[in-house]
């Protein structure tokens, strides 16, 4: 593969994560942190002073021995660097906007936006949330935040979030657009505590085996999973697909707290453990809503933390099969130390183990450049896109044998039982462009939206694809963007273009359980899962 031909993938994937995933629309990232937070301390606000901090901190917690007086001289990042990928510094909005994701809620009015053409769309308004509760509706175009014009002005996402957010209990007025209305609409919208769950999308695949799909490992977690359970079940659920794939982490209490959830009492999820923080060891309390019934769980190269805990979890205790391509490998334990100007530092304090004591945590040792490179360079070598059989022999490098035999992947990640390759047919530089430049997205919104409503959608989504009309005018649009059109990679990549259509239209109409049930009709992972969950 040509050097220019896999960056042109990487972007591509990288962009479909991010906006295919379900991601793309507002408050909802994807965090590999892992970490638990220690709020009651405060340190420096200066430079100076938050260097000599971060060096006593590290005495006193970093999981390895090491010369902390040696770093002294080091801006914070570079310093950090010397250590671990995993510790790192946070400014101020960085650390409130993971807190706040993390926390499971905000406060604001509740809206999920895309700045298209300069201009603040509504895409979203969550339900019985400050915004839903005063009518504003997807589809409105927010021309003021009280008297600050939003509209075509060029104004940088964080600015125009920042508008619209605020504290609990005060009032913003938004001057709307909505579309059939001749004038302006105003609406004074009181902010409110806004609940976000965790859960992705819960829904019946088949009639007996339910579809789940967890974003983050939050603070509501395992709250959103039972609640979800408990309808799913209501429903007929048997047999389960957990999702776990592009879920960067979160809370390792969250993850043990989801485990506790399919197994009974006494089992031990992970410890971890450092050189300032000795062995803690989590176990379940029984009485979870999926102890029984058949599993499997879905990783892949971008699933991390939190969610390798729990896939090493049920992959340790054979409680189900794990399904996909090798999980991220970050088995690195970080606590939260705040200073005074609400930035915060991240520190490595432990490391965490399966059950039967695999690491999963990946080499750093040839620095932290490389460590970011780490997946590209797992698509260079044909990891991500080996036939299985080569997957299996780059995998057995550090083969750890359990008590009863079997032979499982330790280090640099979690293995997959089965594995499956990942589909690059159609992914090139000329699909790449289409993602970068937004075309997708920015035609569904402009365009596509017009043609079709969420009833319909709804009640057809298992036979519907986007007509040739819909497929030739968003060429045209593509070439109103300036986009040059390849037309042998047009060829190449026109089924992806249908797909991601539909995809992005449904995400649009019907939220994120629309998007994955569209997405899950011709997922490869999600039919090896049935195929496997109906054979075993």
């Amino acid at each position: 593969m040509k050097k220019s031909t896999r960056l042109n993938l990487l972007i591509a994937l990288a962009y479909c994560v991010t906006l295919i995933g379900g991601m793309f629309l507002g408050y909802r990232f994807l965090k590999d942190q892992g970490f638990q937070v220690q709020k009651d301390v405060r340190y420096a606000n200066t430079e100076e002073g938050k260097v000599e901090d971060i060096i006593h901190i590290i005495k006193k917690k970093y999981v390895d021995d090491i010369n902390a007086d040696s770093l002294k001289n080091l801006p914070i990042d570079s310093l950090l660097h010397q250590l671990d990928p995993h510790s790192v510094y946070l400014p101020p909005t960085e650390a409130f906007e993971l807190a706040e994701d993390l926390d499971g809620n905000f406060e604001g009015v509740g809206v999920e936006y895309y700045i298209l053409n300069d201009t603040l769309l509504v895409t979203n308004v969550l339900k019985d949330g400050p915004a839903f509760l005063s009518g504003i509706k997807p589809g409105d175009k927010i021309l003021k935040v009280d008297t600050n014009v939003v509209s075509g002005r060029f104004l940088p996402r964080s600015a125009m979030m920042g508008k619209i957010k605020g504290k609990k209990g005060t009032t913003v007025q938004l001057t709307i657009q909505r579309q059939g209305t001749a004038n302006p609409l105003l609406f004074s919208v009181k902010r409110g505590k806004v609940e976000l769950s965790s859960i992705d999308a819960a829904y019946m695949i088949n009639p007996e085996t339910a579809y789940v799909r967890i974003g983050k490992f939050g603070a509501t977690t395992d709250a959103d999973f039972a609640i979800a359970i408990k309808n799913l079940k209501a429903k007929g659920m048997k047999k389960m697909v957990l999702d776990l794939r592009d879920n960067g982490g979160g809370y390792l209490t969250a993850a043990t707290a989801l485990a506790n959830q399919f197994f009974p009492e006494n089992k031990l999820v992970v410890y971890t453990e450092g050189k300032h923080d000795p062995r803690t060891e989590y176990f379940t309390t029984g009485g979870g809503e999926f102890e029984q019934g058949k599993l499997a769980v879905l990783i892949n190269e971008n699933s991390a933390s939190a969610s390798e805990i729990f896939a090493g979890a049920i992959q340790d205790l054979k409680r189900g099969v794990i399904i996909g391509r090798r999980s991220f490998g970050k088995g690195l334990v970080q606590e939260q130390f705040a200073f005074e100007d609400g930035s915060a530092l991240n520190l490595t304090i432990a490391r965490y183990y399966t059950p039967l004591g695999r690491s999963i945590q990946k080499s750093y040792k040839k620095g932290y450049k490389a460590y970011q490179q780490d997946i590209e360079n797992r698509l260079n070598s044909g990891e991500l896109t080996a036939e299985s059989q080569k997957a299996d022999s780059l995998m057995n490098q550090m083969p750890y044998i359990t008590k009863d035999g079997r032979k499982i992947f330790a280090g640099g990640g979690i293995q997959p039982d089965i594995y499956v390759r990942l589909d690059t047919s159609g992914y090139n530089g000329f699909y790449a462009t289409l993602l970068q430049k937004k075309i997708f997205i920015d035609f569904v919104f402009e365009t596509l939206a017009d043609r079709y409503t969420a009833d319909y959608l709804n009640k057809n989504m298992s036979v519907f694809s986007i007509s040739d009309k819909d497929y030739v005018d968003f060429l045209k649009y593509a070439e109103s963007k300036k986009v040059k059109i390849d037309t042998k990679q047009l060829i190449a990549a026109k089924p992806l273009i249908y797909k991601n259509l539909k995809l992005m239209l449904c995400k649009y109409y019907l939220g994120d359980a629309g998007y994955y049930r569209a997405h899950n009709q011709s997922d490869p992972m999600i039919k090896q899962a049935l195929n496997y969950l109906a054979t075993n």
